[in-house]
């Protein structure tokens, strides 16, 4: 059970950004059409990847085995800021399904949608992950152990 619920430490920063595009992709569809339904596939995404990685996940499957290594060399990155990423994904997606599914809050729910789609276009275009930054931000206020990542206690002087 341990290695299911593992997360991958380095990760392709590649697939990360694949990931990212195609939730960028269901986040403007569900907002473009109001089928707030797409919203469970959205949740659970983000839930099976922040448990595990791409072993739950179709989507994180496909892109860290099948299209990543097609698009080059991995570019490897530290996976604890972006699980952590994955876990507010996670908070924010099962929110806003709660708000539209459950209490018929669409307003909420397209907040939400629209905070999602901003980061998930961030880091798939522009390759700057939100959670990733508050992840170092955390871990600089002390809030973070740095033996949680030691590769990320000096994230900031990375490019990106």
């Amino acid at each position: 059970m341990r290695h299911l619920l593992s997360f991958p430490d380095p990760l392709n920063e590649r697939a990360a950004r694949i990931v990212a595009a195609a939730v960028l992709a269901l986040a403007l569809v569900t907002l473009g059409t109001g089928f707030y339904w797409l919203l469970l596939p959205l949740a659970y995404g983000f839930i099976a990847r922040t448990l595990a990685g791409p072993k739950l996940s179709p989507l994180a499957y496909l892109a860290s085995r099948h299209i990543a290594p097609r698009l080059g060399p991995p570019t490897l990155v530290p996976g604890p800021p972006k699980r952590f990423a994955q876990g507010i994904g996670a908070v924010l997606s099962t929110v806003a399904a709660t708000a539209a599914l459950g209490t018929g809050s669409h307003a909420l729910a397209d907040g939400l949608l629209a905070a999602l789609a901003l980061a998930a276009g961030l880091e798939s275009i522009f390759a700057c992950c939100i959670g990733c930054r508050l992840f170092g931000l955390l871990m600089r206020a002390g809030l973070v152990p740095q033996s949680v990542c030691e590769d990320c206690a000096d994230i900031w002087s990375r490019s990106r």
